[in-house]
């Protein structure tokens, strides 16, 4: 069944997660600070710069390599997002008609330079946050946020609603196998039956969702999730960190591609 697969699919960001790479045995705290910000530094850009963006993308390319990530994973996470940020940029070129240069006779817009500058940014911005969970899990993020002090009641909501997007899945996967166990000759495709499914669906979760408080308190549950123990940083965190800031403001204020065309 194609919804039984793409269930199991669901889980891939877990498997990728618990490799055994030099990104993946980086402190998360650290890769949290690194990507927090390298997304501010890529945003503070002004809104028709491209080239100065384009050393940024060794970023994303080191945490590929070093974490073995396979570029597709990424890829197809990017072009399920990309219609939204395309949909809010495409009116730019209609709204800033002015010329900002010619290219081979060609004239480019300034709202043209916006799109790709606003394209560019969601491109580092949004796989940068893919690539830090695919190599801290999306519970070692939770528990650095933790580590900075913020609220308990945002990281254990957070937590809760990963942890019970797959109970939630897995209940839904029960009833479309039950659905086309009883469904001949394309039966039961109506959109009716799809309003009584997503209805039942939502049932059961409150259900659930109680069954699973009530068995929560009679297990001690304080409203604090249990976590482990917060370790000291290596060296190799240090120097990650060093490193990783050092090149940030390297590329945001200077030109490394001023440079490229000095040495040539």
């Amino acid at each position: 069944m194609k919804f039984d697969k793409e269930f199991f699919h669901i889980g891939y960001l877990d498997r990728i997660s618990q490799k055994d790479t030099f990104i993946h045995r980086i402190d998360a705290r650290v890769k949290v600070i690194v990507s927090l910000l390298f997304v501010i530094t890529v945003v503070s850009f002004p809104k028709y710069e491209i080239s100065r963006m384009m050393p940024f993308f060794l970023f994303p390319v080191l945490f590929l390599s070093l974490g073995d990530i396979p570029v597709r994973f990424v890829l197809v996470r990017l072009l399920i997002v990309s219609p939204f940020i395309l949909f809010i940029a495409i009116f730019n070129p209609l709204l800033e008609r002015n010329i900002a240069f010619y290219f081979f006779s060609i004239p480019v817009s300034y709202g043209f330079l916006s799109l790709l500058s606003i394209f560019l940014r969601f491109v580092l911005t949004v796989s940068i946050l893919i690539l830090l969970i695919a190599t801290t899990s999306f519970s070692g993020v939770c528990y650095a946020l933790r580590a900075f002090r913020l609220p308990n009641v945002f990281i254990n909501q957070l937590l809760f609603l990963y942890r019970y997007i797959f109970v939630l899945t897995e209940e839904a996967m029960r009833m479309v196998r039950a659905k086309e166990l009883r469904s001949f000759n394309g039966r039961g495709q109506e959109i009716k039956f799809y309003v009584r499914l997503v209805g039942n669906l939502l049932l059961r979760t409150i259900e659930r969702a109680e069954r699973i408080y009530y068995a929560m308190l009679s297990r001690g549950y304080n409203g604090i999730m249990p976590y482990r123990k917060i370790s000291l940083l290596g060296y190799k965190d240090y120097l990650f960190m060093f490193f990783s800031v050092l090149l940030l403001y390297i590329f945001r204020f200077y030109d490394p591609t001023e440079w490229i065309k000095m040495l040539f």
